[in-house]
């Protein structure tokens, strides 16, 4: 049988008080004798089975108040058993009460009751039918046009949902007040609908500003395009504002600003409008349609959320917003200043599962995929490099952040231009790639970071100076304007540091002296290519900040144990590359090597590539395990070396960076042809590598003969079970040799995952950057070398990873 739940018979109307029961409005009930009775939806099925259920049934079809119900069921049922059996189907939302009443007003002034349809409608999404309705003939929307967005499509799709639309023609302008309308009361508009021509659309801050003031929740949609977007409804004093998601628009809208500025735009750069009648009547409904929910009464999580409809391949997405708690509209502006002034503390951090992080992959995966999107996130996507070979993990995640600034011009296809991510498993290798695009944008300047203007002189003790961290030798700065005309945009030398100058200093926290310091910020924080209000940083011209020291992590020890052991790793490739040192190699064998079933199936990957792979040892003074995995082509003269570094106090963790890292970087030469073309950068230097570095020119790459190959024995290596035992340790060394650990917290409320930059002055980076000190002194100490390099005699190729 079929009912329509309030419908009335034709003869005597009903008294409006009476509550009648029955099934909801978007089940129709079907009794089969001796078997079930099937409610159907356009949902599903669900049969319902159990003493009395089938003589039940009948009775519920919305014609009868409950004593209709008993008395119609008696004596077969007990009114106890009705009343039992009624509750246990209303629990499972599949019955309900209602009192049928007028819930529209015909253009006559008659009253008339919703069609059936549209009570099933708001039934099967949970609503009481005849509430929504009612709701929503009471409920005005008010419509706002904003940058010249057309409307008229979007104004019949709502008045065809019955919707009554305030305003002048249902048309306001972008700076009306809201609920100006005389016509209107606030409290019966409850929901404004903004229909524009961009997202950005600087006008939308004002409109925005107003409905926060008012209180009034209102609906974003821009319905031109080829894709339609709809969404969020921003709800003053709960969730997102449109600042929060303004932020985040013009990280994925970076490429436009050249133009904007030659333009002298304030806003988005204008484009051409892509539609076709039925694309824009979707895009119209769809709008309406979300309206027409949220005055309903229906809620749900897509609702603060952007929805995407491509109207040329008909998939949609939803893109999660996320209120930005330093929002300087609905946020606290001054909340990264706080937690970047506060000491860090390091507390109890037991390693997940006996590994060496906090938590797993997956973990972290889950927590921050909704960063991914192209919309609301900080990472557009994460892909596999579809130039990897099979078997090897390799993920890219967007531009890489730490740019900034950079002339891309001079890193062009280059090696760095991406973030990318490896891992033994292809889960290891995405969520290696989110944490470097994480952990990249919140090392990017925002304009809300504390700092303090002053020289170095000024200071005084308080200040650590930029030469101890960046070590450019004089000679370099001397010869600065054909150095940087020579040479890739990563190797580039700025002014020399004059500790007299008014320079912009951050606080950062010593662990080793238990006390705050002050570095540059230009050197801490990557140039911003985001509309920032802040005014630019002083002493950017003799500062370069890049991403050595910085890290994400699955907390906050991690993260500074893993910046930490970077500094290490590059510092030893520093004092391996630049002298070229003569290493002992690492066994990658299974008898009393490192080999494993991983490393077998590496190493088989590369033997069908016509690579030969191995690994040197370049372990430091400070003697924590750091190694180079490299490998080379044996089928044509160009022998296209690649390489990968890793450092850990766990030699095999630290040999499978290496390896990764390699695999991470192969990519760019799998391609490469006999005739010099195919590879996967244009950077002269890196080109010219691969052109004509060969382990007979270059023999420091290859195993010092003199020396036994290193096996897991030959390193002494007790695993501590909590990160904090690890960083307690990193502290302790650093004091034996006179050095700081110093921590900067660039964690970003809004992105949540622990990021930080460490620095320890004195420590190399392994870009070119030649003043005195380890560079030169240490490959002494440990025996290496008798003398130290002559400046002219260190290796003239620099560092290109």
């Amino acid at each position: 049988m079929t009912a329509v739940f309030g419908e009335r018979p034709a003869q005597a109307p009903r008294p409006r008080d009476r509550r009648l029961v029955g099934f909801r409005s978007h089940l129709r009930a079907e009794v089969v004798a001796d078997d079930a009775a099937y409610l159907l939806s356009d949902r599903g099925v669900t049969a319902l089975q159990g003493d009395h259920i089938e003589a039940l049934v009948p009775l519920l079809d919305g014609t009868r108040d409950l004593p209709a119900v008993l008395r119609d069921a008696a004596p077969g049922i007990s009114p106890e058993q009705v009343g039992r059996l009624i509750g246990r189907l209303a629990q499972a939302g599949l019955v309900g009460y209602s009192t049928p009443v007028p819930v529209t007003v015909g253009s006559d002034g008659s009253d008339g009751l919703a069609p059936g349809p549209a009570l099933a409608y708001w039934e099967l999404a949970g609503l009481d039918g005849t509430a929504a309705l009612r709701q929503l003939a009471a409920a005005p929307l008010e419509v706002l046009a904003v940058g010249g967005a057309c409307t008229e499509g979007v104004l019949e799709a709502c008045r065809a949902a019955g919707l009554a639309v305030a305003g002048h023609g249902g048309v306001h302008s972008a700076h009306c007040v809201v609920g100006e309308d005389p016509a209107v009361s606030k409290d019966v508009a409850r929901l404004s609908l903004v229909v524009c021509d961009d997202y950005l659309n600087p006008e939308l801050r004002e409109i925005d500003s107003l409905h926060r003031a008012a209180g009034q929740p209102w609906l974003l949609a821009r319905p031109g395009g080829s894709t339609a977007w709809v969404g969020p409804v921003f709800r003053p004093g709960s969730g997102p504002c449109w600042s929060c998601l303004a932020h985040r628009l013009r990280g994925h809208r970076q490429s436009e600003a050249p133009v904007r500025r030659a333009l002298g735009l304030t806003g988005p750069v204008p484009r051409p409008a892509a539609q076709v009648p039925p694309s824009a009547a979707a895009a119209a409904q769809l709008t309406a349609l979300e309206a027409v929910k949220w005055l309903a009464g229906y809620r749900h999580p897509g609702q603060s959320a952007v929805l995407t409809l491509d109207t040329l391949s008909l998939t949609t997405r939803h893109h999660e917003l996320r209120q930005r708690p330093q929002c300087p509209d609905c946020g606290d502006p001054g909340l990264v200043a706080r937690q970047v002034r506060q000491p860090v503390t390091i507390v109890p951090r037991p390693k997940a599962g006996g590994g060496q992080r906090a938590c797993s992959p997956q973990e972290i995966r889950d927590r921050y995929l909704p960063l991914v999107s192209p919309v609301t996130g900080v990472i557009e996507e994460i892909r596999r490099d579809p130039r990897a070979p099979a078997g090897l993990h390799c993920y890219l995640a967007g531009r890489n952040a730490a740019l900034g600034g950079t002339d891309l011009a001079r890193l062009r296809a280059g090696l760095r231009q991406l973030s990318g991510g490896k891992g033994t498993t292809a889960l290891d290798a995405e969520v290696s790639a989110m944490c470097e695009a994480l952990e990249r944008y919140s090392g990017t300047l925002q304009g809300d970071e504390p700092r303090t203007r002053d020289s170095l002189r000024g200071l005084g003790d308080a200040a650590v100076s930029p030469d101890t961290c960046q070590l450019f030798a004089a000679r370099q700065f001397r010869d600065r304007e054909r150095w940087n005309a020579l040479h890739d945009a990563f190797q580039y030398v700025p002014e020399a540091f004059d500790d007299r100058a008014p320079v912009d200093w951050t606080p950062v926290w010593s662990l080793t002296e238990e006390r705050q310091r002050l570095l540059p910020t230009g050197m801490l924080y990557f140039p911003s290519t985001l509309d920032v209000s802040s005014p630019p940083v002083a002493g950017r011209r003799s500062l370069r900040a890049d991403s050595n020291g910085n890290a994400a992590g699955s907390s906050p020890e991690d993260a500074i144990l893993h910046g930490f052991l970077e500094l290490v790793e590059r510092d030893a490739v520093a004092l391996w590359w630049y002298n070229r040192t003569r290493q002992p190699g690492v066994r990658l064998d299974g008898q009393g090597g490192f080999g494993d079933s991983w490393t077998g199936e590496l190493l088989d990957v590369y033997r069908h590539l016509d690579r030969e792979v191995w690994a040197l040892d370049l372990t430091s003074d400070l003697g924590i395990p750091v190694f180079v995995a490299l490998s080379r082509r044996i089928d044509k003269p160009a022998e296209d070396i690649m390489f990968g570094f890793g450092a850990h106090f766990d030699p095999a963790v630290a040999l499978r960076r290496a390896l990764t890292e390699m695999n991470q970087l192969l990519p760019a030469v799998t391609d490469a042809r006999p005739d010099g073309t195919g590879y996967g950068s244009t950077a002269p230097e890196t080109l010219g590598w691969w052109w004509g570095a060969t382990v007979r020119t270059q023999p420091y790459l290859l195993p010092d003969p003199a020396q036994v190959a290193r096996g897991a024995a030959d390193f002494d290596f007790h695993n501590r079970p909590d990160l904090r035992d690890d960083i307690e340790a990193v502290v302790a060394l650093l004091r034996g040799h006179g050095m700081d650990l110093l921590v900067l917290d660039q964690t970003r409320p809004d992105i949540g995952i622990p990021v930080v930059k460490v620095v320890v002055p004195g420590l190399r980076h392994f870009w070119a950057r030649y003043a005195p000190g380890r560079l030169f002194d240490v490959p002494v100490r440990l025996g290496r070398l008798s003398a130290p390099t002559a400046y002219d005699d260190l290796n003239p190729v620099p560092l290109f990873v």
